[in-house]
Order: C-alpha cells, then structure tokens, then sequence
C-alpha cells in the first residue's frame, strides 16, 4: 500500500507533534495515516479536494494544542467507520480500545444537523452525553467543526447558515463553559460572517481601521514592557501582542453604545512568566512604568473565573498614548487559558486521563438530566433552564467567609442560598449584597459577597420565586417543597390516593 508521507499536512503534523512531544511513538501515527488515506481514497470533499486532508486538518488543530497522540490518532480516523466501509472493530483491532472508544463517540455525535426546536434539544442532549462519557470526543469535534467553518464557503447558501448559526448556539457556548478561549474564539469568528453578515462587514471594518492605528505603537509597547521587567528583575518567557477575537469584539462594542473607542482591549500585551510571584512582580513594574486606569485592574489569579481562568489584567496609558490591556500569566495559566479543560491531556503521554473536581460536575449533571428526559414535552420544558445553566455567561461571588459561588449571569439571592444548601433556600427571607439589605430579586454581579438572611420559622420557599429564579438547581427546590405541600394538603383533606 502506496501513502503519501510527502503531504505537506501530514508532514506539518509530523512536526508539530515532535515540536510539542519530542519522545512521542510515531510509528502508530504513520499507520494511522495509512489506514485513513487508504479508507478515504477516491473520496474528495465538496470543495474538490481529497477527503484525507479534512482529517488531517482536524488532527494539525489538536496538535497544535499540545494534545497527546491517542487523541490525535483518533482524529485522523474518525470519519472513517461513518463514510467508508471500513468499520469500528477494525479500527480497535488496529489501534487498541482506547482510540476506537473516541472514534465510536464521534460517529455517536453524528454529523449534527441543526432542524428546529426538536433537532436542536436533540443535538445538546447527544453533546452532553458525550461528554460526560469522553470529554475527548468534544475536543475532536472542535477541531472537525473548526475545518469545516473554512471550508463552508463551497456550499449553498441555506447550509452555510445552518451550520454556522449551530457554531454559535450550541459549540461556541460549550468551548466557553470548558474554559477553551481560543477555540471558542476561532469557532465564533469564523460563523459570525455567515449568520450575521452586515453586522460582520460592519465590525470588521471597524475593528480594522483602530487596530491599524494602534498596532504601529504596539511592537513599541512590547519592547518597552520586556526592558521594564528586565531592568527590574523579571524575565519573561515570552512577551507578544493579542488581537481580541472579533465576534467578542463585535458584542462589547454593542455594549458601549456602539463606540469603539471605550472599548480598550481590542489589542492586549501577554506577558509569560515563569511563577506566580513574577505574576505580581510583573504587575508592580507595569505599574511603575505606565499608569494604570482606575478600576481596571483584575486578579484572575486569586479568584480564577468560573471555567478555570487565571491571569492578571491591566488596563494602562503606555509611553506612546494609547490605553492597552496588559494580561500576565504563567505558561500553565496561558495553556489553560487557550485550551480549557484540554489542558489536562496537553501533558499526559499515556492516554485517557480522568478530571476530577468542579470542571466536569456540571457536565455530568447535565448529562443525567438528559438521559432521564423521556419525551418532546420534557425537552422543551427544559430547554430555557438549559440554555441558562450551560450557555449564560458565568459569574462568580462570594459568601461572607470567601467561599467561591458559580452561578449564570443575572442569578438572584435564592439561587445562591440554594447553592449553598437547600435549607438556607428554603428559609431565607433577605439578603445583605456588599453591605446593602437587597431585595430577593436583585441580579447579582461577579465580585458580589452576598449574606443570606435566614428565619428557621418559615415553612418554606413561595411559588413567586419560580418568576425569580435563573438556576435548574433552585426551580428544582422550589417545586420539590411545593409538590410536598401540596400532597400532604390533599392527604389532611382526604383526596390523597
């Protein structure tokens, strides 16, 4: 069997793995290329090119995330046993259990087509329940996704749509929940063009003209922040310039009424450090050099956000005038930052590898929601709760002892009183916000320390609250006592069976 090792994709992965792993096996690499060009062969893609190349692609995208091979292999085949007649018992036969068991999951996920309400409650349960299973299967499929946005511009108009706006709704919100900034970004920009096309051209033009201006300035700023920080004590791993994704862009410019110019992060300076400490080194020099803006300064370090990031944020007057974000990190802190939950796996050579804690909680949870949804009504019933659990910006506040709280953007004092336990939910009757005495329907913001007031003789929670509350977790409360109430109301007056 004639392959070709010359392909200039399959040699860029052959280098990015060696660039990232340099111990890394390649021999079952190679015959995975075999395997799949060989399956593929004569198969071309509808923009004329030959099928092999999509996923090698797929893979060159998880590589460069610094992903460990089993992973990536199963990249390179798992369009195989869903469009050629090579099946999954041969792929396990040849690469062992571990891989076909992501192959499978793919070839579960399906190609997702985004048909209306019923289709798309569909298509997040299927997600959900991959990922609970293997959260590796939702990395590949990033990766397919990502090569398929650009490529969408070979097919009709109607899907074009189609698969974007699913881009939008459905996997750019999950690579956010799982702390994947990058991938999430490349996923955002690139529908963005497709869904909203005047809002696209708009922003784009934008954007272009003020990063012109400010770039010239830019490779300046950098150079004098590396002889700051040298001068005083701390060398950088690394120091470069980052262009704010624009889908992101484009919302926070709707935030500030339209006006690019409050808008301050549209380039940032990275600053790589070696610990935690030239972290906050790194501020202090940044500080005696340029001046910050009042109430800019952010410490993801100290209080990470809800999907895992850390870093330290600062917005300063640079030498030359321009207002620039600063963002100092470690190199951790930045993998975690670029590929979320990923992460984990970038430096993991053996294999699957568990996560363990709060990351992946809230997937499983979903998960056993989804399996236990039995008909449309109940999908539909639960689709808003959904949306708002999963997809809704996260915030993060505290309770007066600085225990950590996550909840969705615009959740209110009952939703924290039932995240922090179901009887403080049932008999809280106030809440103290940042020293203030806050209604119970207050939406709260990242940042808040929120006091529950509490009185042990109230019998429980109101039906009102149902208008109230954003969580799955307090509705779920809420009704629970209501249901009980109401039962052994019927049982005092005789009715209960």
């Amino acid at each position: 069997m004639q392959i070709n090792l010359q392909n200039n994709l399959y040699k860029d992965l052959v280098y990015t793995i060696k660039k990232h792993h340099p111990k890394a096996d390649l021999d079952l690499l190679e015959l995975a290329y075999e395997f799949a060009d060989d399956a593929h062969r004569g198969q071309l893609r509808a923009s004329g090119e030959p099928y092999i190349n999509h996923p090698l692609h797929t893979a060159l995208t998880l590589a460069k995330m610094k992903l460990n091979m089993p992973i990536v292999i199963a990249a390179i085949l798992h369009d195989v046993p869903e469009d050629t007649s090579r099946t999954l018992s041969e792929i396990e036969d040849n690469f062992g259990e571990d891989i076909a068991s992501m192959v499978g999951g793919i070839t579960k996920l399906g190609k997702i087509k985004y048909r209306g309400m019923e289709r798309y409650i569909e298509n997040l349960r299927k997600m959900f329940i991959s990922m609970a299973s293997d959260i590796r299967v939702v990395f590949i499929k990033f990766a397919d996704r990502l090569h398929n946005l650009k490529t969408l511009n070979v097919l009709s108009p109607k899907k074009q749509y189609r698969i974007a706006l699913e881009t939008l709704e459905i996997y750019a919100p999950i690579a956010n929940r799982l702390g994947m900034g990058e991938i999430k970004g490349q996923l955002e920009d690139l529908a963005f063009k497709y869904v909203y096309p005047k809002e696209f051209s708009w922003a784009y033009s934008l954007i272009q003209e003020s990063y012109n201006k400010k770039k010239i300035n830019l490779e300046k700023s950098i150079n004098e922040a590396n002889g700051f920080l040298k001068k005083d004590g701390v060398n950088p791993i690394a120091i470069h310039g980052r262009r704010k994704h624009i889908y992101s862009l484009y919302k926070k410019i709707l935030e500030k009424d339209r006006n690019i110019d409050k808008v301050y992060d549209i380039i940032a300076v990275r600053i790589i450090v070696k610990n935690i400490s030239d972290c906050y080194a790194a501020l202090g020099i940044i500080h005696k050099y340029w001046k910050p803006l009042k109430g800019r300064i952010k410490d993801y370090i100290a209080q990470p956000k809800p999907n895992g990031y850390r870093s330290l944020h600062t917005t300063v007057f640079t030498n030359s005038g321009d207002i620039v974000e600063v963002q100092i990190r470690t190199e951790e802190m930045h993998d975690k930052a670029e590929f979320g939950i990923a992460s984990h796996w970038v430096y993991d050579e053996a294999g699957k590898k568990s996560v363990i804690g709060k990351e992946l909680y809230w997937m499983q949870e979903l998960a056993k929601v989804q399996k236990n949804l039995d008909n449309k009504k109940e999908f539909l019933e639960g689709l808003e709760s959904l949306k708002i659990d999963v997809f809704k910006s996260r915030i993060f506040v505290f309770t007066p002892k600085g225990d950590v709280i996550d909840l969705p953007e615009d959740a209110t004092p009952i939703d924290f009183a039932y995240a922090i336990h179901s009887d403080i939910g049932d008999k809280c009757t106030g809440s103290v916000i940042n020293d203030q005495i806050q209604s119970l329907n207050t939406s709260l913001k990242s940042g808040d320390v929120i006091h529950i007031i509490t009185n042990k003789d109230r019998r429980g929670p109101s039906g009102d609250w149902l208008k109230i509350v954003k969580t799955r977790n307090a509705r779920q409360k809420i009704r629970a006592y209501l249901n009980t109430k109401k039962s052994n109301w019927l049982g005092k007056i005789g009715l209960k069976k």
